[in-house]
């Protein structure tokens, strides 16, 4: 925990009283006593500093300051086909840790209806995950969480309304991202913003011969990670990562 957030609504005025994880971690990972500081911030607010006034027993009372604005909104959206449970669990976690200003979880062919029940996309289930990831990384802008159960209507309703330059991952193409990213391959039909990227990433297996089709023809690029297929959330990580190192280059 890199930073500790809270949200706007647990604060009384610059006082904030924690318990639970937050206060275990103050107390017995920092090892704080009163007089002590660390680095907070409010969910989607600013950053600042917070004295530890008061400790008692797991409560743990701060006298907060915010003063500092939280790094610029991500500027990539993940749509993501459905994994497992458990995979989603890292996924949501190290895509907060990264950086997206947005998830979009769909249904594919290859995705089992039973995942959409998985307790895993409870709200405050995927918000605790959030929040993890932001804490490691410093940052309090929540990425923006929606599921979507039917394909079709996702990629003709919503697709549509999305701006950036659209990327499909997906085995055995011929483009590499940096044949996209660098040298500017770019539909017009779905790019608006220049530096926005919508990263699309399928199931294991990829997207179906109908679902690429869908993407491609809403301006989204096709291209591969090479002959190897990785497992999802470890596709999603270096995918992730690469935008960044590209984008920043």
């Amino acid at each position: 925990m890199n930073l500790m957030l809270f949200d706007k609504s647990e604060r009384r005025g610059n006082t904030l009283v924690v318990t639970g994880r937050r206060a275990e971690h103050i107390l017995n990972i920092l090892g704080l006593q009163p007089g002590d500081t660390l680095r907070v911030g409010e969910i989607n607010g600013l950053v600042g500093s917070a004295a530890l006034e008061q400790a008692d027993g797991n409560s743990v009372t701060l006298c907060i300051e915010l003063r500092d604005e939280p790094p610029p909104v991500p500027s990539v959206e993940l749509i993501l086909a459905l994994p497992r449970p458990i995979m989603l669990q890292r996924i949501l976690k190290q895509a907060a840790v990264l950086g997206v200003s947005r998830i979009h979880l769909i249904r594919s062919r290859r995705v089992e209806k039973s995942f959409f029940h998985s307790p895993v996309l409870q709200p405050e289930k995927i918000k605790k995950l959030l929040v993890e990831g932001l804490e490691q990384a410093m940052d309090t802008r929540l990425p923006e969480v929606q599921v979507y159960h039917r394909f079709k209507p996702f990629v003709e309703d919503i697709v549509p309304t999305l701006e950036g330059t659209g990327l499909l991952a997906h085995p055995g193409t011929g483009a590499s991202l940096i044949d996209i990213v660098v040298h500017g391959i770019r539909d017009k039909k779905i790019t608006s913003e220049k530096n926005k990227k919508i990263l699309a990433v399928g199931p294991e297996g990829g997207w179906s011969e109908y679902e690429c089709q869908c993407f491609l023809d809403r301006g989204f690029r096709m291209f591969t990670m090479g002959p190897r297929i990785l497992h999802v959330d470890t596709a999603v990580v270096a995918l992730l990562a690469q935008l960044t190192l590209l984008q920043d280059g």
